[in-house]
């Protein structure tokens, strides 16, 4: 089912969750640390549903892991899965200024290996809270994330499923897609202007050159961040709806057939 809306909150999103019956959702912050590095991800998970749940990761924006990270955790915790979002940039550092998201963002792309290094960590700090299945999860990432779940894929890890929420699509000189090891979902706006259709068809050109299974949906006039609630000229409650949908099909197949 689609759900076409004309303005929606993160309350309204939660119309196309399920009801979980006496759903105890458990919210936390957890310490964990990269090298001499603290960092601080968020886990949201139903207790009443038991240990080693299959599990979402996600991977947050270049402003950091803040509230619109822990809302769509929590919103996937309502939903039967638990959630853990990562923290790439470290304990506290949440950047205000458009040039300090922009440069620690960089620093990142400048270091692919850390990068996946970081993604590595915040999953096995999730793996290190009882809920959380981290040998059953899917990698999802927003904007910025996109671009790291795709990065993971990259790399060859063993997760189940690797989404990406209007990210960033290029694809890196000498890289491939040789080793992804599991299906992706592109998930994505036509009027993009940071990731336009023209990134959008040469990922589809690569993908297909190494054989990946994938899925792509494109939202007519939807702009760059089209589901972030906050960002009112981009934000798009049709597109976002029919995203969030489109991502829950997605676990269902990738999770719950492994559960």
């Amino acid at each position: 089912m689609r759900y076409i809306l004309h303005s929606v909150t993160a309350a309204a999103v939660m119309v196309l969750i399920p009801a979980i019956a006496q759903a105890e959702i458990v919210t936390e912050t957890v310490r964990y640390s990269h090298g001499e590095q603290a960092f601080e991800g968020y886990a949201a998970y139903n207790s009443a549903l038991g240990s080693e749940q299959p599990t979402v990761i996600i991977i947050h924006d270049w402003d950091g892991l803040g509230d619109y990270e822990k809302a769509r955790a929590e919103m996937l915790a309502q939903a039967g899965y638990a959630a853990f979002a990562v923290d790439l940039f470290g304990a506290g550092v949440r950047p205000q200024s458009i040039e300090r998201r922009r440069q620690l963002t960089n620093a990142l792309y400048a270091d692919r290996d850390r990068m996946r290094a970081l993604m590595e960590s915040g999953l096995d700090a999730a793996d290190n809270q009882s809920a959380i299945g981290a040998d059953t999860a899917v990698a999802v990432g927003y904007c910025f994330g996109g671009a790291a779940a795709l990065e993971w894929a990259r790399s060859g890890a063993d997760l189940e499923g690797f989404v990406s929420f209007h990210g960033g699509l290029a694809t890196p000189d000498g890289q491939t897609f040789e080793q992804v090891q599991a299906p992706l979902l592109i998930l994505h706006g036509s009027n993009d202007q940071v990731a336009p259709m023209s990134d959008v068809a040469d990922l589809a050109a690569r993908l297909d050159e190494d054989s990946v299974a994938y899925d792509m949906e494109i939202y007519g006039g939807a702009r760059h961040a089209f589901t972030d609630w906050h960002a009112s000229e981009r934000y798009d409650a049709s597109a976002d709806l029919k995203s969030w949908a489109a991502m829950m099909d997605f676990l269902g197949q990738a999770l719950n057939a492994n559960n």
